[in-house]
């Protein structure tokens, strides 16, 4: 993927008015491993695929909680998600204890385009090589899911995928999209565990290590879910549960069809 002088430096653009190193910062994306998120009329729901670097070491942190009413999901550089979850966390205290109410979602997405922006346009400076997933709940205007990427473009979306073979996840998320709206939140998460099962390789499988759940939305804080809880909706996805809220619509064995 070299380009030659184009691509020394983010302010340089190329003949073909591109800037290659916000396309590399997009790459670092696709190569991370997938995260997904989901949005009914109530709550956000947040999955990720944790990578371990081997069998000694531990999975890392995909799921991060921003403030009581946030959380974020990530796919790319790490590090790069650290900083800016840190930045996010800072933006909500201020909003705290200078207005005495909690972040918008809208607003505190609008802020990290605007961090991620200043990135490309400076000399000596690269993209963060990372995309985020924020879920809020915001008790004015309910649930938001907003996918925040390297180029600083900040979209909303009632479900998303991001990461490697996300566009597996995709396809599954359009064919039962309309549903998610009026659908409960353990429906919604078992969306979201089928959707993320698309991004595996053939021989591997979701366990509770590999795999980080996060929901927010009305009447419930930030929280994840893990141990027996996570096993329990594992246990529902190996066994064939159905995952459409509207299942009894479908024609028999098409509610299974996730392959």
């Amino acid at each position: 993927m070299f380009r030659n002088q184009y691509d020394n430096d983010i302010s340089t653009w190329s003949p073909q008015g591109r800037l290659h190193q916000i396309e590399y910062a997009l790459e670092a994306v696709k190569q991370g491993s997938a995260s997904v998120g989901l949005r009914s009329n109530t709550h956000v729901v947040l999955l990720a695929l944790k990578r371990s670097s081997g069998e000694l070491a531990s999975h890392q942190q995909k799921l991060f909680r921003i403030d009581n009413h946030m959380g974020i999901a990530i796919a790319g550089l790490v590090s790069d998600a650290r900083v800016l979850s840190n930045f996010m966390r800072t933006e909500c205290m201020k909003s705290k204890m200078m207005y005495d109410r909690p972040m918008p979602g809208s607003r505190l997405v609008s802020l990290i385009g605007d961090k991620a922006q200043i990135n490309t346009q400076n000399y000596g400076r690269r993209p963060y090589g990372v995309g985020l997933l924020v879920g809020s709940y915001d008790e004015d205007t309910g649930p938001h899911l907003y996918e925040c990427l390297p180029n600083a473009n900040c979209l909303e979306y009632f479900a998303i995928s991001i990461g490697a073979k996300s566009q597996s996840a995709k396809t599954y998320l359009e064919k039962f999209a309309k549903d998610f709206g009026e659908t409960d939140v353990d429906a919604l998460i078992m969306h979201g565990l089928h959707a993320l099962r698309e991004t595996l390789q053939q021989d591997k499988e979701l366990n509770i290590n590999n795999c980080s759940i996060g929901v927010v939305g009305k009447g419930q804080d930030w929280h994840l879910i893990e141990g027996d809880r996570l096993k329990a909706y594992l246990d529902q996805l190996e066994a064939g549960a159905a995952p459409a809220a509207s299942a009894e619509d479908l024609p028999q064995g098409e509610a299974m069809d996730t392959e």
